[in-house]
């Protein structure tokens, strides 16, 4: 069972695996659409925890917690795409669940998903898998070098991912690595960075949010600027259909965002995707009737999926655990009343106790008339921040 086959109507609890931000922010979109919510996260203090009205204390792959979810809860969808496989599949035998465990065992697993880009017909950086020495030693260094190693799982924000420039170079940083398995990528000459969020029913309806156009920082997402100016109409279209393909090749069934590269030769290629609601797509909470989390609630309980409308150019800027340190020392906390005078902002923080640097504490939007007022009154916001200027 892995997607709902009825509508599952509002008073009905929706349960999340994960309790990070993102778990939050399914919780608040379903509970003011009526529903009542479940979370299963092993922090006491998760941020969707504290919200949800049920916060169930367990580890993902624990039995009882399972079962607690799975009585709690008409469907379950999560919230991180490193959530167990088996996990999900435990709970798809039981109760709709959306996205399935197939999906996020390709999403979980860098040389599945990019094995799954070929077959949808979507060009992605040249790669060689690395588990063994022997393939270690036979990668074709004309090809993939320069490039960068990545952990095939458990990498994100910039995490497992070692520049390499030779076969000196990869052999260390695979050690360093600790010789898990690896995918090394060729390292391209990127122009900018770009993602799009699909939204997919059961029934196969499929919607999609604006191309959104980012900037990376350290490998995390800095900021993020919608309508995604500076980008050919024709290379969005082009990263509109390729999201779409992907999704309905593995007839996904949630929220999906696929991140591209836009080569300085105008060429778009898949980077990689993420099986949930995305940092790139949290300025639709503000700046679209209908937000991304909102779309994850319809795609859940089978209610019809309609295509979001931008009504306000945003630029979104993350808020990391480093605005609150100065020098290495921890400090006061960033001028929220400043922040809040400008026109336009909504800010969003996630309710973690404690900031640490990288940590991803909340966000930051700024809607606008046009795009040019809200990149100007966005810039006003990270100069009071100490965020480097974009």
């Amino acid at each position: 069972m892995t997607a709902p086959s009825r509508f599952i109507a509002p008073g009905a609890t929706l349960g999340v695996m994960g309790g990070g931000q993102l778990g939050r922010m399914f919780v608040h979109a379903a509970q003011q659409m009526g529903y009542f919510t479940a979370v299963l996260d092993p922090d006491p203090a998760s941020p969707a925890g504290l919200a949800a009205h049920f916060h169930i204390q367990a580890d993902y792959l624990d039995e009882q917690g399972l079962a607690q979810l799975m009585q709690r809860s008409e469907a379950i969808t999560t919230e991180f795409e490193n959530v167990p496989a088996a996990a999900l599949i435990t709970l798809g035998a039981h109760r709709p669940v959306a996205p399935g465990a197939d999906a996020v065992a390709i999403c979980q697993d860098r040389s599945l998903e990019k094995a799954h880009f070929g077959r949808c017909g979507v060009p992605c950086a040249a790669y060689s898998v690395i588990e063994t020495a022997e393939e270690l030693a036979a990668v074709d260094a004309s090809r993939l070098l320069p490039g960068i190693l990545k952990t095939a799982r458990l990498g994100y924000d910039g995490k497992g991912q070692v520049r390499v420039k030779d076969a000196v170079e990869l052999t260390t940083a695979w050690q360093t690595l600790r010789r898990v398995p690896c995918v090394l990528e060729q390292r391209l000459d990127l122009a900018d960075e770009i993602s799009v969020i699909v939204a997919r029913a059961a029934d196969g309806t499929i919607v999609h949010l604006p191309v959104q156009h980012n900037l990376h920082r350290d490998g995390i997402l800095a900021v993020t600027c919608v309508p995604a100016t500076g980008i050919d109409t024709g290379q969005q279209r082009l990263a509109i259909e390729a999201a779409r393909r992907i999704a309905e090749s593995m007839e996904y069934v949630g929220v999906l965002c696929v991140e591209f590269f836009v080569l300085r030769d105008g060429t778009i290629v898949a980077n990689e995707m993420a099986p949930r609601p995305h940092n790139s797509g949290h300025y639709s909470i503000d700046a679209c009737d209908v937000s991304q989390f909102d779309l994850q609630v319809r795609s859940l309980t089978g209610a019809p999926l309609v295509a979001p409308r931008l009504h306000s150019p945003a630029v979104m800027l993350n808020l990391l655990g480093d605005l609150w340190f100065r020098s290495g020392e921890m400090e006061r906390a960033p001028d929220w009343a400043g922040l809040l005078a400008l026109p336009g902002a909504h800010l969003h923080l996630y309710g973690k106790v404690q900031a640490r640097p990288g940590r991803k504490m909340g966000h930051l939007t700024i809607t606008a008339e046009t795009p040019a007022r809200a990149r100007e009154v966005a810039l006003r916001a990270a100069e009071l921040l100490g965020i480097e200027a974009f």
